[in-house]
């Protein structure tokens, strides 16, 4: 590629002028360049010839600019006369039609003006218009331009592969009109507008089985998925008309969840290969599934042999206002191409119905088209005709071969229309009056299509039995039985427990295992120049197996991973800074001072075990890579997934992903995650934001053994809890609010003796002798070490301190025993550092209540709006007073 490979002849023209007005105001090469032309010019004797360039620079308006002119829209009809491709722009007029033009980088080398502009017409401004030459890779816009200028953008369908496309627009049309006639005024997010996407996605995925992909993972909102439940994954029409009878017969398992939230999976088997597909379960957060997806996609890349990229793909179907107006979508694109998160390329379907709920574009973004957040990967965007299924057919092989070649995402926007309002009930003529009767007096896709064939020379009768045998299909399916499905957990997951347990599970290690792992955690390769600090930290850590001397919070978490990887579980952690960790405790990759190269003493260990550790610094977001690696959570049953925030309270950056899915997946859609959540917590001073990671929010999410919650107090407890995770029998998420403060003090410490035996406690008891305390302390996370520093301070033995590890499910049995040899005269606090309408109490309080028979008395900060104070001094007022109330005698 040379340097003048970008520049246009207008350029050079406004180049030479400012060089004729003053040569001083070019660079100097393009200062010879010119001296040498006119020196060419006064040496012939003809003047220069300019319209080779102009040609030239024709071609390049078209491929640039194009897609803004191509016929594109269903409601809008063609705009025939484009001023800035006019010959006049470029300095040609009509008697230059005739003439040959030597080309670069044309399919045709040498040609008349008029042929030239034919190709580029069909090419780029008819019912494909396509962006491209914003991609900087020469190599990838040449195959772009190949195929398109090759193919004149005119699709070449085989008779089969029309009816195939009828029949698919058929099905998509009849179960629309089907559903309104049968069940009538119920909600069902119809597809009707936009009925080409359904030959659009069965076309996908017969071609990706074709291409040697074995899963594809779809994701998309509710809009037309009832449509793509029954005409793309086959699920059995009877099931779906029995849930809008609300009679189904098959077993539900928890709440369950409106139909058009639901996922499926199936194999679908074509002439050339059979492939699965899977579409996620979704709430009605548009966008949120976008991430799970890409989670989802990654873990079966991980899981599969061979080049997982190429074996697995994610489908994302957008709504054009959510494509353009939600966050997370430009969260979701930046994973790309980062080594954590990219999937080898996602392919994106975006249905522009013109209109979000009652929005107009002109209200719902501020760009030209919905699709222009993608052009911050540089991919193609195809934006296409929605009545036009074989263009739409032609789009997606371009694009599934593309991202097949290149591994990067590709856009398709299917211009189209929304017959009815936001749901069948809505009426969208109360906004849209003009706009809907357009629609109103607008055919049927189906119609189009089929008028289209019959010019082609299909016959009516052949057309006419392919609607009948639909038309027989659904009304057979509306007196079949219900098939079961799904009874039971997905393949990988029937070893899982549905049940929650608080049944002990043995996590210690034997002791020569765990000095065998402090070796490998704390010894680097010949030749490598770790920093100073990070020599002398291995050297501690090492010493703290081989003496059995203070385990601390980072050996202790180091520890329990290096376990899981010796024993054959994977591990991945993920989150803002998390290789080093945002307090600098962790230092799970090190860095060669002298030649940057890098070094993860974990990974090797897993390599020896055969088993696979992975620590990600993602990018600054938080709730696309929640989003993520819950999704990579619900592939891998037996693996340890963490993710970690940077501070706790940066969390409720990702509270959609929190809410619709952590918290609320098995209950709504039969999916288990076993998801691990680092929330850093505690207060120490620094403010709102770097304080509380929220734990009520937490705790106000739990219901039926939904979640744990920890806050574990110990490295062992939590070495234990981590080893817990996934030697248990059920899967729970686990939110861990782990310390900051805690990493370093002195008395946050655990002996080898705490690592090689037992098992994670819910609830830690105090060992003062219970007969002569006067009060029993109730209390959660670092607090405890406040406590009992003013505790020893003050000689206060009569005060016993029981720390509530787990708080939810909260062991109550567990806690009934502890303080049963307690005298019933004692007096009982709940103390925490956290405000009072945050923390612990609210949750604990009714069940304190019904365990020791009388109300606990609160000992904490008072209610607030914020969760903390900003002044270093009214915090450390603020935590003594706290002290002295939970101390005081009486």
């Amino acid at each position: 590629m040379t340097s003048t490979d970008n520049v246009s002849p207008q350029w050079i023209e406004n180049q030479y002028q400012l060089y004729k007005n003053d040569p001083q105001q070019v660079p100097v090469e393009w200062r010879s360049f010119f001296q040498g032309f006119e020196l060419g010019i006064e040496s012939g004797n003809d003047p220069p010839d300019h319209k080779p360039a102009a040609v030239q620079s024709l071609i390049r308006r078209y491929r640039e600019m194009g897609h803004i002119y191509a016929c594109v829209d269903p409601l809008t009809p063609c705009e025939r006369y484009h001023p800035l491709l006019q010959l006049g722009e470029f300095g040609l007029n009509e008697s230059d039609l005739e003439r040959r033009f030597a080309t670069d980088n044309f399919i045709l080398s040498n040609a008349p003006l008029k042929q030239i502009m034919e190709i580029l017409q069909q090419t780029y401004c008819r019912s494909l218009g396509i962006e491209f030459m914003h991609i900087p890779i020469p190599e990838e816009r040449k195959w772009l331009q190949q195929r398109l200028e090759e193919s004149r953008s005119i699709p070449q369908l085989s008779r089969e592969k029309k009816l195939t496309t009828l029949r698919m627009l058929l099905q998509a049309s009849k179960f629309e009109t089907f559903l309104h006639r049968k069940f009538v005024g119920q909600k069902r997010f119809s597809l009707e507008g936009a009925e080409s996407v359904i030959p659009l996605l069965d076309h996908l995925i017969e071609k990706a089985a074709e291409l040697s992909l074995q899963h594809v993972i779809i994701g998309m909102a509710h809009r037309g998925r009832l449509n793509v439940l029954a005409n793309i994954f086959q699920k059995p029409l009877e099931n779906i008309f029995a849930e809008f009878a609300d009679n189904e017969r098959y077993k539900i398992v928890g709440e369950g969840d409106v139909k058009y939230h639901k996922g499926y999976s199936t194999d679908r088997c074509f002439s050339n290969g059979c492939i699965h597909i899977s579409l996620a379960s979704n709430p009605s957060h548009l966008e949120a599934v976008a991430p799970v997806v890409e989670g989802k996609c990654r873990a079966r890349q991980d899981r599969l042999e061979g080049d997982g990229e190429q074996l697995v793909m994610p489908l994302l179907i957008h709504g054009d206002a959510a494509f353009a107006g939600q966050g997370i979508v430009a969260e979701t694109l930046n994973l790309s191409q980062l080594a954590g998160y990219k999937t080898g390329g996602t392919l994106h379907l975006v249905i522009n119905n013109q209109i979000g709920f009652t929005t107009l574009p002109v209200d719902a973004r501020s760009t030209c088209y919905p699709t222009d957040i993608a052009k911050m990967l540089m991919v193609p965007i195809f934006h296409v005709h929605g009545d036009d299924p074989e263009t739409l057919i032609q789009a997606a092989t371009m694009a599934i071969e593309f991202r097949q070649t290149f591994r990067k995402d590709v856009v398709i926007e299917i211009i189209c229309y929304r017959r009815h309002g936001h749901n069948e009930g809505d009426e969208p003529f109360f906004t849209q009056p003009l706009m809907y009767e357009k629609i109103r007096n607008h055919p049927l896709t189906v119609d189009i299509y089929k008028t289209q064939l019959l010019r082609e020379g299909f016959t009516e009768t052949e057309l006419r039995k392919i609607a009948d045998r639909i038309d027989k299909n659904l009304e057979d399916a509306l007196v079949r039985e219900v098939c079961p499905l799904h009874e039971t957990f997905l393949k990988q997951w029937s070893h899982i427990s549905r049940e929650f347990s608080f049944d002990p599970v043995e996590t210690g290690i034997d002791k020569q295992t765990l000095r065998q792992l402090s070796n490998s955690l704390t010894t680097v390769p010949e030749n490598f120049s770790a920093h100073r600090k990070i020599a002398s930290l291995l050297k501690k850590r090492h010493k703290a197996i081989a003496e059995d001397t203070d385990i601390d919070w980072g050996t202790g978490e180091a520890l329990a991973f290096a376990s899981l990887l010796n024993e054959g579980t994977s591990i991945r952690l993920s989150g803002q800074d998390s290789r080093r960790g945002t307090f600098n405790h962790r230092h799970a990759t090190l860095y060669d001072i002298a030649t940057g190269r890098e070094y993860t003493p974990l990974a090797e260990i897993a390599k020896q075990a055969g088993s696979h550790f992975s620590v990600y610094n993602s990018m600054l977001s938080e709730a696309a890579v929640l989003g993520f690696d819950y999704g990579y959570t619900v592939e891998t049953p037996d693996g340890l997934t963490i993710w970690e925030a940077q501070f706790g309270d940066f969390a409720n950056g990702a509270q959609v992903i929190i809410d619709q899915f952590i918290a609320g997946s098995l209950a709504k859609w039969d999916r288990p995650t076993g998801i691990t959540m680092f929330l850093p917590h505690g207060y120490e001073g620094q403010g709102p934001e770097h304080s509380s990671a929220r734990m009520e929010r937490y705790l106000q999410l739990c219901a039926d053994d939904n979640m744990q919650i920890v806050n574990p107090s110990t490295p062992g407890q939590l070495f234990h809890l981590l080893r817990r995770q996934v030697h248990t029998r059920h899967r729970r998420p686990l939110i861990v609010f782990t310390p900051k403060g805690l990493l370093r003090h002195p008395a946050c410490v655990s002996t080898v003796q705490d690592l090689t035996r037992g098992c994670f406690q819910e609830i830690l008891p105090d060992n003062l002798d219970a007969e002569p305390c006067r009060r029993v302390l109730l209390c959660a996370g670092k607090i405890y070490y406040d406590l009992l520093q003013q505790r020893l301070a003050g000689n206060h033995n009569d005060v016993a301190i029981i720390r509530i590890e787990q708080l939810y499910p909260l062991h109550k049995e567990l806690l009934k025993s502890i303080l049963k040899p307690y005298r019933k005269t004692v007096e009982y606090c709940w103390v925490q550092e956290e405000i009072a309408n945050g923390g612990g109490w609210d949750h604990l309080r009714p069940q304190l209540r019904e365990l020791i028979g009388r109300e606990a008395e609160y000992v904490g900060r008072k209610r607030s709006a914020s969760s903390a104070v900003g002044s270093h001094r009214i915090h450390k007022i603020e935590q003594q007073q706290i002290l002295d109330k939970a101390l005081a005698t009486r």
